[in-house]
């Protein structure tokens, strides 16, 4: 049964360590995505704003999008080639 918790540990060490992975840019792209979104509406809906203000929230929110595909990449090249190994160090 120690065996087992020990194990069960460091699978939880090396989902922590996979979770951490790009944080940062997963957090940017999440914030590139809310900014977009806000500068959409402020384009769309403003009394002043040029319409070319929509384009720009829209290539923003793209840019966020862009970012998670590239977490999403490199995540996944990491797991390949670190996959989880009980008897290994992370």
């Amino acid at each position: 049964m120690d065996e087992e918790a020990a194990i069960l540990q460091k699978r939880i060490a090396y989902l922590d360590a996979y979770r951490a992975l790009y944080r940062r840019e997963q957090t940017a792209g999440l914030i590139a995505c809310l900014v977009g979104a806000l500068v959409l509406i402020g384009g769309r809906y403003g009394p002043l704003a040029a319409s070319w203000v929509t384009w720009i929230g829209a290539a923003i929110i793209a840019a966020g999008w862009i970012l998670f595909t590239v977490v999403i990449f490199r995540r996944t090249a990491w797991v390949r080639t670190h996959p989880f190994d009980p008897t290994g160090q992370i």
